[in-house]
């Protein structure tokens, strides 16, 4: 589902800072080599999680979801000097095409790519999080948000992405993954140790902050 005229879409990409180049070569390879192109964050979203990261100037992050590192690349654009993202995961097939662009960055001494499941290596990465962005199993986002909340510095910010899935969450009866969205949707806005705001961006990302 297309949330914004493509047009305007344009408009706002033309508007905003551009991407790296490798950035661009990355979204690119991704197109020509993965089945599910569309996971990739692109640019206007890219441009986003850069920005927020760079505001939040995260020591320790965390992204659970590398896909082929579109997204750990812009998040690792505002690490604190001495500042490290850890990303996940889950399909060691990607690993390859992963680490390519990894290298070709200036980030690549700050990002620890982790392969498996989230479930498992959270708990292994030692820290409190100034920044997590989720963007994996649909189904597993409550779970993942249980693994993450305690973990989190008061002002530290969560990402989730896809929070519309394509418009599916205003429909009464509908899939696993929808419903699982919707509950986590809920679960986030009524905990009362974190504030939301939930943004139209693409397939939508709430932001969720530690009070």
């Amino acid at each position: 589902m297309q949330f914004i005229d493509p047009k305007l879409e344009d408009y706002c990409k033309e508007k905003s800072s551009p991407p790296a180049n490798y950035l661009h070569e990355l979204e690119r390879e991704t197109h020509l080599k993965t089945l599910a192109p569309v996971m990739v964050s692109g640019h206007l979203q890219g441009r986003v999680l850069s920005m927020i990261s760079k505001l939040v100037r995260p020591e320790l992050a965390l992204e659970i979801g590398t896909f082929t590192g579109y997204s750990a690349l812009c998040l690792a654009e505002g690490l604190a000097e001495n500042g490290k993202l850890h990303t996940i995961e889950v399909n060691d097939e990607l690993q390859p095409l992963i680490e390519k662009y990894l290298q070709q960055s200036p980030y690549h001494s700050k990002i620890e790519l982790h392969l498996g499941p989230a479930e498992d290596i959270i708990p292994e990465i030692e820290g409190e999080f100034d920044l997590v962005f989720i963007d994996a199993g649909k189904k597993m986002y409550a779970q993942f948000f249980d693994l993450v909340a305690d973990r989190m510095r008061a002002g530290g910010l969560i990402l989730a992405d896809n929070v519309l899935w394509s418009g599916k969450v205003l429909i009464e009866k509908t899939d696993d993954e929808t419903q699982a969205l919707k509950e986590f949707n809920s679960k986030v806005l009524e905990h009362p140790e974190f504030e939301v705001l939930m943004l139209p961006i693409r397939d939508g990302i709430s932001v969720i902050r530690k009070k």
